[in-house]
This record gives structure tokens, C-alpha cells and sequence, in this order.
């Protein structure tokens, strides 16, 4: 699987780059023909007045379809988690559709 990452408003770490990695990467033992993987993490705005707000997005192209998940909190790992577990779910009904 290809995974393409955009950061947008914070800066890509090495360490959370692996994060990202592990993560999506993880999601292909669901589901073993995910072609791409196209990821955006960042900041969403600088003008909150209880801290930052941060975005975790993706888009999993797999056969025929695209599977997209997104979360905002305001830790950057938290979402990652949040996306991942909202894909894995998807990803499991997408199987049991192609099985039928």
C-alpha cells in the first residue's frame, strides 16, 4: 500500500510520521487490497481559546471505492486512533459486501 502524507499547519516529525505509518499502515491486515492510502494531518485553526484543534484525515482507495474518514480533537494521536478505528469498521463491512 501507498501512503501519501500532508501536513498542513504543523510540522511532520519523523515520530509522527511512524505514528502515521503504523497506523494506516496497520489497517491492511482487515482488508488486503487497499491500493493507496492519502493522508492530511494539520492544525484546522490558531484561534481557539482552549488550545489547539487538530485534524486527522483519510482516504483509502480500494477496489471500485473510496474509504474516507476524518476526526478533530485536540490531540493529534487521539484522532489518528479515532480515524483508524472508524476505517477498520468500514473496511470490515466492505469485505463481508465483497464475500456476498
Amino acid at each position: 500500500m501507498e501512503i501519501t502524507i500532508k501536513a498542513t499547519g504543523i510540522t511532520l516529525t519523523p515520530d509522527l510520521e511512524k505514528v502515521i505509518n503504523d497506523k494506516v499502515g496497520g489497517l491492511s491486515k482487515f482488508f488486503d487490497n487497499i491500493i493507496r492510502a492519502n493522508v492530511e494531518v494539520g492544525r484546522t485553526t490558531r484561534h481557539h481559546q482552549k488550545g489547539d484543534v487538530f485534524l486527522a484525515e483519510v482516504n483509502l482507495e480500494v477496489p471500485k471505492k473510496i474509504i474516507r474518514a476524518e476526526s478533530e480533537t485536540q490531540d493529534i494521536i487521539v484522532s489518528l486512533n479515532d480515524v483508524k478505528d472508524k476505517l477498520k469498521i468500514e473496511l470490515i463491512k466492505y469485505k463481508e459486501l465483497l464475500r456476498d
